[in-house]
């Protein structure tokens, strides 16, 4: 997803995400609408409660959009 080699860590609210998966995004994590003409939609998910979340930034997350450690054989 970028250059960066470590997933981005944020604590989360509750609620409708849309996570960017086109690598365009000036709000990353969450998409801002410009993926047309990529190929690629947000991933959407609904997060329950608040808690820390690792969100993927090198692309190769088999678990997406967290991180699940794949970025260490980038």
């Amino acid at each position: 997803m970028s250059e960066k080699k470590e997933p981005l860590v944020i604590q989360e609210t509750p609620g409708e995400k849309h996570y960017c998966t086109c690598k365009n995004t000036s709000t990353p994590p969450y998409c801002d609408g410009s993926h047309p003409g990529t190929g690629c939609e947000p991933h959407k998910m609904t997060i329950e409660t608040e808690q820390e979340v690792k969100i993927c930034t090198c692309g190769f997350s088999a678990n997406t959009p967290f991180c699940d450690g794949s970025h260490y054989n980038c």
